[in-house]
């Protein structure tokens, strides 16, 4: 072999080598990195408010209807009641007088006696009573992900957390569920 055959094959494989490693930085910068880096991921927290009806029975106490609204019964027994007593006392016009007398208190007292019996004559029913409650939970909605590809930073709301990276194909992010912010 000459001295000008080994410069030659020297020189070629030289050049193979530059163009290799042209070619892979070439190829490197035109496919791109294969993953971002994922900076930070905060958690997208939804509350969820779900109404229920709660209902309990309960004992309510009533008065009782009253049938006598005007109290006569109670009235006239009085009023008969106190008559007989007042009779009883005193002659002659005196006895009119108390007779009068007695009738008018024995009436009042009467009265007022089944006024007392009615305002205490009571019923117990039970009713059930009803009222709409909220009941609150939290779940989470999502990811906000804060990422760094080629030097550049980004942010992406993702339904499932992405771990450290996220694959990257043709300089874009490879999300398989990507939500809108």
């Amino acid at each position: 072999m000459d001295a000008s055959m080994i410069k030659g094959i020297a020189i070629g494989v030289s050049s193979i080598a530059v163009l290799g490693a042209v070619g892979t930085a070439g190829y490197k910068v035109v496919s791109g990195p294969k993953y971002a880096e994922v900076v930070s991921v905060k958690e997208v927290k939804e509350t969820i408010e779900t109404p229920r009806e709660e209902c309990a029975d309960r004992v309510v106490t009533r008065r009782a209807p009253v049938q006598d609204q005007h109290r006569v019964t109670g009235t006239v027994i009085g009023a008969a009641a106190g008559g007989l007593l007042g009779s009883q006392i005193g002659g002659g016009s005196g006895r009119t007088v108390a007779t009068i007398a007695g009738a008018a208190a024995g009436g009042y007292v009467g009265n007022r006696v089944q006024k007392n019996m009615q305002d205490k004559d009571v019923v117990q029913s039970t009713e059930r009573r009803c009222k709409t409650v909220i009941d609150t939970s939290e779940r989470i909605a999502g990811y906000d992900v804060a990422y760094r590809l080629d030097g550049k930073e980004g942010a992406v709301r993702l339904a499932q957390h992405p771990g450290p990276q996220i694959p990257v194909k043709d300089g874009q992010l490879q999300i398989v569920n990507p939500q809108t912010k």
